[in-house]
């Protein structure tokens, strides 16, 4: 652990060391307040592996959010002990240990978790025998994301499951079309979304003429959630980028009713050489930023394009007008901000020039 920060609370913005992971905290209060303006009477659970921040969970549940997504259960013990209370777990969790865990949690927060298959039905029960707080478990269901979810025909099994188990409760489906969120075109992402929705009532209906209610269906994210939002199956959506924004969701073409959030993360970079007159250096590379959706954006870079990294260094190509100095900033857009966020230990918080906070990323790292 280094012995010193990029900045401190009151330094100008133009002293910050780079590279640092800087955010604009008037526009990401104004993405959390349209979110909460555009959800309308739908509940909202931010997903809160983007930001993997405590400060900005809190915030987010201020602005009305019912509680918060996690992607894994070290995730969610991090913000449990940050004082959130209200946790979902949207994914599998495998193991003995792991389930030790995910049943001790359970007793200090409103906990829920995911599964697609009996034998996860079976070992939660097993991990949840004799505790006196129930369980929240919902059913994942393959929705066309071709990643978890169990086949709609299996669903009504999976519930049975579930209810049979005294340590366990129903608590609705998981339907998230996480590839959709994605697709270029808006009319390919409202189709997905449309065969998502369909998928959801097919569920829902064999699972009403068993007796059986749905209290909760769940997903969406940040590329599509007015669809969810209008379906009238859903009940809750769980956008998470939208707080922060990265290039990637910037690629989405622009639908007549896509909700636009805007840039508020960036990554503060340096000009560290200028010895080829086609290209300048940063000192952003790998370790810096994640380029698994590609490359950051340059904001207000005109001419300029983010060429390759690799671990330290940045390669930023030159238009025939353009020329960087030594030491000049660029402004980096993250392609994807949830493992960018994942490589820094604080969020550096400006408002009008200069640094008012640094929030912990308290969750970095979290992964099992």
């Amino acid at each position: 652990m280094l012995p010193y920060k990029a900045c401190q609370v009151g330094d100008p913005v133009a002293s910050i060391e780079t590279p640092a992971l800087v955010l604009d905290l008037e526009v990401f209060e104004r993405n959390l307040d349209l979110l909460t303006q555009q959800a309308g009477q739908m509940r909202v659970r931010p997903h809160a592996k983007s930001h993997k921040c405590p400060e900005i969970a809190r915030r987010q549940v201020a602005k009305g959010a019912v509680g918060i997504c996690c992607q894994k259960l070290s995730e969610a013990v991090v913000f449990a002990q940050a004082g959130l209370t209200d946790i979902l777990i949207t994914n599998q969790v495998v193991g003995t240990a792991k389930l030790a865990r995910v049943a001790a949690l359970s007793q200090q927060c409103q906990l829920g978790v995911l599964v697609d298959d009996l034998a996860q039905v079976h070992a939660l029960g097993l991990a949840m025998a004799g505790l006196p707080k129930l369980l929240d478990v919902y059913v994942e269901v393959e929705v066309g994301g071709q990643r978890c979810g169990a086949p709609p025909e299996s669903v009504p099994e999976l519930v049975d499951a579930i209810a049979a188990d005294s340590g366990l409760r129903f608590a609705g489906l998981h339907c998230y079309h996480g590839a959709a969120q994605h697709y270029r075109e808006d009319s390919a992402r409202q189709q997905a979304i449309d065969k998502t929705t369909q998928t959801v009532e097919q569920v829902v209906a064999m699972l009403k003429t068993r007796g059986i209610g749905v209290p909760c269906v769940t997903g969406a994210g940040t590329g599509t959630f007015w669809w969810e939002r209008d379906s009238g199956c859903f009940t809750e959506i769980q956008p998470g980028s939208y707080a922060l924004m990265d290039r990637d969701y910037a690629d989405n073409a622009v639908g007549p009713d896509d909700v636009r959030f805007e840039h508020a993360l960036f990554i503060k970079s340096s000009v560290t050489s200028v010895s080829h007159t086609s290209f300048a250096v940063l000192d952003a590379g790998l370790k810096s930023l994640s380029v698994d959706s590609g490359m950051p954006g340059i904001y207000q870079g005109q001419g300029l394009g983010y060429q390759k990294a690799s671990d330290e260094h940045g390669v930023v190509t030159l238009g025939s007008a353009q020329s960087l100095v030594l030491g000049q900033t660029v402004w980096l857009i993250p392609g994807h901000c949830d493992p960018t966020v994942n490589l820094y230990d604080d969020l550096i918080v400006v408002s009008n020039g200069q640094v008012v906070d640094m929030w912990p990323i308290a969750a970095r790292g979290a992964s099992l």
